[in-house]
């Protein structure tokens, strides 16, 4: 059974006439009467008596006619839901975010503008490493992600949004804060407080002193970027983060910051999907935003 036959089916039924019917839904009578004659054939039954040019449902037609309008309404409920996805005021935005710092600024100017361009949008946003964000989207829970890059799964397709210098931060009456640099041996010897692992931030830093054959002193491993200062401006130990992320503290001169010998120079914010020739206009709207404002 096809939907077009159950439409002209019902169509009939509800006006009792193939003249009508054929009216209501675009057809000819020939055309409508063929289709009930296939729909007759397939169900093994007569749908309809005709009597002195009027039409009744058979008893096989009135069971027929229950089901046909709970199909009818369901296929348009989902063709009106799959056109309201595709709306571009509406749609759907599931994103997860590894950066404290895209969370702080500028993500809320961010969505606050996409919610302006597609007002009836539904959007989420989860914090979550880097790592668990990559295979949310590869398990379809997510449909973006900022993340720390470089991000190695072949389903997933990657855009830098932001490049910042790593460095050592330490309390400016630290023993190592005159120093112009700090070298990977020195932060070994000292109490490390870093990032929690599976963020790819934390992967470059460990790498780094597996590279050097070191083992580092991690004495703390938090979520918080902002944690993770305060804890160096109380004296507690040094970190290893984004040089953006502490300008502020640097400009006050609560923290000091050095660039560190053999640690990778760059740190990148990226922005990751699905490789995926379909997207929403919200996150299309999404993508570009984050272009312009993290630019």
């Amino acid at each position: 059974m096809e939907f077009r036959q159950l439409r002209t089916f019902a169509a009939i039924a509800e006006t009792r006439s193939f003249t009508r019917a054929a009216e209501r839904v675009h057809l000819t009578q020939a055309a409508v009467s063929a289709q009930i004659k296939a729909l007759e054939s397939e169900a093994g039954v007569p749908l309809f008596s005709r009597v002195n040019k009027k039409v009744y449902l058979t008893e096989a037609g009135e069971t027929l006619l229950l089901h046909a309008e709970r199909l009818i309404r369901g296929h348009d409920d989902a063709v009106f839901a799959l056109t309201a996805i595709g709306n571009a005021e509406c749609g759907r935005l599931r994103l997860g975010t590894a950066s404290t710092m895209a969370s702080n600024h500028p993500l809320p100017l961010i969505l606050a503008a996409l919610k302006r361009e597609h007002p009836g949008a539904q959007i989420t946003v989860r914090r979550a490493t880097s790592a668990e964000i990559v295979n949310s989207i590869l398990n379809n829970d997510l449909d973006l992600g900022l993340v720390s890059l470089p991000v190695e799964a072949p389903d997933i397709r990657s855009e830098v949004l932001q490049r910042d210098r790593l460095v050592a931060i330490l309390p400016p009456d630290h023993m190592l804060a005159e120093q112009q640099t700090v070298g990977i041996r020195q932060l070994a010897a000292e109490p490390l407080i870093l990032g929690e692992q599976g963020g790819n931030t934390r992967r470059l830093i460990d790498l780094a002193f597996e590279k050097a054959g070191i083992r580092a002193q991690v004495i703390m491993e938090l979520g918080s970027l902002t944690s993770i200062k305060q804890m160096v401006e109380h004296g507690l130990g040094v970190s290893i983060v984004p040089r953006s992320s502490v300008r502020d503290e640097i400009g006050r001169r609560q923290l000091v910051a050095l660039p560190v010998k053999g640690l990778k120079v760059y740190w990148e914010l990226g922005l990751v999907s699905l490789k995926s020739s379909h997207e929403l206009p919200v996150q299309r709207t999404f993508r570009r935003l984050c272009e312009e404002y993290f630019d």
